[in-house]
């Protein structure tokens, strides 16, 4: 099994977080087999495509969300990973905190 599990969809709420943002956050390091995805179809061609992060980030984007790492970005950098024999991603985590309801701030 290369992932923790594959989702379908974000399980979490919005985080808001703009591609500024996520490039303020250092990346680290995060195993596949801790992964949710947040996408279950892959695109064959992206995925074979080595230009794939010219415009983009060159990590990818994690959502860490009530104790599971959601992968919000990045679903072919981390196959491209398993297919090198890789078991871990070098990734932006982002730690999302639950809202109380009753917080009115």
């Amino acid at each position: 099994m290369i992932f923790k599990r594959v989702g379908d969809g974000r399980p979490y709420p919005d985080h808001g977080l703009s591609a500024k943002e996520w490039a303020k956050i250092p990346p680290r390091q995060i195993r596949l087999d801790e992964l949710v995805t947040t996408k279950d179809t892959l695109q064959l061609a992206a995925l074979l495509d080595e230009d794939s992060t010219f415009y983009g980030d060159l990590f990818a984007h994690v959502v860490e969300w009530q104790g599971e790492f959601y992968l919000e970005d990045g679903l072919h950098r981390a196959l491209r990973a398993a297919l090198q024999q890789r078991h871990v991603l070098h990734a932006r985590v982002h730690a999302l905190q639950a809202v109380d309801p009753g917080d009115t701030r």
